[in-house]
C-alpha cells in the first residue's frame, strides 16, 4: 500500500479548495468532458454536412450510387440520435442532482 497523507481539520467554510483531478504519478490527464462532448458535436455536425452534399449530388445527378447517399444519411441519423440520447441523460442527471436536498 501506498502512504497516506496526513488528515487536514476542516478550515472555515469561505476557505473551501477547488477540486483537482486526481492522477497517478506518471499519467498525463486526458480530455475533459467539455472537450469530448464538443468533439462529439463538431463530428455529428460533419456528418450532417457530408450527408446534405451526398443528396445534393445526387440530385444533381453526380452520384449514381444510391447506397452510398443513403448510408451517409444513416450514418448522420444514427450519430444526431446518439447525441439527442446523451443531451437527455445529462439533463436527466441534472435535474436529479437539482433534487438532491443538502
Amino acid at each position: 500500500m501506498g502512504s497516506i497523507d496526513a488528515i487536514r481539520g476542516i478550515g472555515s467554510a469561505g476557505a473551501a479548495n477547488p477540486v483537482r483531478s486526481i492522477q497517478k504519478p506518471g499519467e498525463t490527464a486526458g480530455p475533459n468532458f467539455k472537450e469530448t462532448l464538443s468533439g462529439f458535436l463538431k463530428d455529428v455536425n460533419s456528418m450532417q454536412a457530408q450527408a446534405d452534399v451526398s443528396v445534393q449530388k445526387l440530385a444533381a445527378g453526380e452520384i449514381t450510387d444510391v447506397h452510398q447517399v443513403m448510408n451517409a444519411a444513416e450514418e448522420a441519423k444514427v450519430a444526431f440520435n446518439m447525441m439527442m440520447e446523451m443531451r437527455n441523460k445529462v439533463m436527466t442527471a441534472y435535474e436529479e442532482v437539482m433534487r438532491m436536498r443538502l
